[in-house]
């Protein structure tokens, strides 16, 4: 019978090995590259499994943002006038991340992200001493350093100090994510690193006590035994590809239209890990974004619910206002502006809901009520021309009455409006990467990284560009030291 995730295969069973090595890795992309640098300077044999023909993962796809700072700073944000305190770093995740937050985990990455800055530049990442000032999901020009989450907004202003943390490598366009793998699969074949391209990884193979020796792999057609002294490390991302699972675990995210990932994505790096004794952790989280900004002269309008009614201070992050837009009632969510404050979001796809030289004339075509929308926008104008929000704290840089002729953007998912989205939960693991029982166990041998895991970033509304290929390089690299440290099993 064909080997199954959830099933692994008995050691007993094991009749011969098709290779042999001290850490097996599942995954090519940002944690797995990560890990195995690690491994190999720890003096490990290394070999990855990778499913595509090539490396890069869900790493490569993304602008390779890397959220860092804390003690002091990284280079780049002392070059740009910010002394970044690890205390706030660790505040303001902490508060992000909510009651699902990890706070060793935290913890950890909060300390120890300068270091990773310094890493990341010795393995040939370029970042320039410049900040990118302007609101926006990305930095496309090469500018390195921008604000890239909730830490200006409300109420996370009034918990830590705001401090821009989003780090992008030296590169015009979002191209960062192809140019940070090509980087480290360099450093991944300096150190003569054995990669398996093609190769599906297909179970564990765990002996009676639950220890786990190694992996079945299919390779040209055929499934191999594959011996892993020191351990196996599951990064074989999320489960974003896998509309089963989707359906099971995270159904509000199936409201978002534009799955983003790699075809890898399917989970079988979660069911591996699930199948040997793993718990999963908060497998219904997600990202889902509405990406209404740049330009950011958009923020200066409101954001309402189907009923005409304002539901958040919209200075916040793209993902912050998606989660808090999905839990309106009814359908419609509308962004109204003043004409001198519209012009169309490039990453958004919303249409022109309705126009109108009246509030009521646009409430009427746009479909809500417009005594409603009236009340809104009255109630909004009268404290904005003072620079005040009572309802929701936007920061005064944003507040300015919304005035004749307006304007409402269709901005409801199903629309056409783009609705991106990802997966955050995974296997429950320490910050060194060991996968835990249901009894917060470690499983001896078995470790996960990436977006297999789950790790600092757990929600949408705490989400910051940056957290996720953070995450996954910084504990990549945890789990691969801890692993070079387990004693080799004969």
């Amino acid at each position: 019978m064909s080997a199954q995730p959830t099933r692994p295969r008995r050691l007993s069973e094991v009749d011969g090995w098709y290779h042999e090595t001290d850490v097996a890795i599942v995954g090519f992309g940002g944690a797995g590259a990560c890990a195995a640098i690690e491994a190999a300077d720890a003096g490990c044999a290394v070999t990855i499994f990778e499913v595509a023909s090539a490396s890069g993962g869900s790493t490569a796809l993304s602008s390779a943002e890397i959220y860092m700072g804390g003690s002091g700073g990284t280079q780049v944000q002392r070059a740009c006038g910010y002394e970044d305190s690890t205390e706030a770093m660790f505040d303001y995740l902490m508060a992000a991340q909510g009651d699902l937050a990890d706070e060793a985990k935290i913890r950890l990455y909060c300390e120890e992200s300068v270091g990773h800055f310094e890493w990341l530049v010795s393995m040939g990442a370029k970042y320039k001493e410049s900040e990118h000032k302007e609101r926006a999901i990305m930095a496309l020009t090469d500018d390195c350093l921008l604000y890239t989450g909730n830490e200006k907004s409300w109420p996370f202003r009034e918990i830590a100090a705001p401090c821009p943390r989003g780090h992008n490598l030296e590169v015009e366009g979002d191209n960062g994510g192809p140019l940070l793998m090509g980087l480290l699969t360099q450093q991944v074949e300096k150190r003569e690193v054995r990669v398996e391209y093609n190769a599906r990884a297909l179970t564990l193979i765990q002996d009676d006590e639950g220890e786990v020796h190694g992996l079945v792999v299919r390779i040209d057609n055929e499934e191999r035994n594959v011996r892993a002294r020191r351990g196996v490390l599951l990064a074989a991302g999320g489960f974003v590809m896998n509309e089963e699972m989707l359906s099971r675990y995270a159904p509000r995210l199936k409201r978002g239209n534009i799955p983003i990932g790699n075809p890898g994505d399917t989970g079988a790096g979660i069911l591996m890990g699930q199948g040997a004794g793993g718990a999963l952790l908060h497998m219904s989280e997600g990202f889902i974004s509405v990406p209404f900004y740049p330009p950011p002269s958009l923020t200066y309008g409101i954001f309402v619910n189907a009923q005409g009614q304002r539901f958040i201070n919209e200075d916040v992050y793209h993902a912050r206002l998606m989660d808090h837009a999905l839990r309106q009632v009814g359908q419609g969510i509308y962004l109204i502006l003043s004409h001198d404050d519209y012009d169309h979001p490039p990453f958004l796809n919303a249409q022109v809901a309705g126009t109108g030289e009246t509030v009521e004339e646009m409430a009427e075509e746009v479909g809500i009520p417009p005594e409603n929308l009236r009340h809104t926008l009255d109630f909004y104008n009268a404290h904005a021309a003072r620079g005040e929000d009572p309802l929701f704290h936007k920061s005064p840089e944003w507040l300015k009455p919304i005035e004749s002729p307006y304007a409402a953007l269709d901005c409801t998912p199903g629309s056409g409006v783009i609705n991106p989205y990802f997966t955050l939960g995974g296997l429950d693991t320490l910050p060194t990467g060991e996968v835990l029982t249901m009894e917060r166990e470690p499983i001896p041998g078995l470790y996960a990284a990436g977006r297999t895991a789950c790790g600092v970033p757990r929600r949408a509304d705490g989400y910051a560009s940056g957290l996720s290929v953070g995450d996954a390089t910084f504990f990549g690299r945890m789990a691969g030291r801890r692993m070079a440290e387990a004693p080799a099993r004969d």
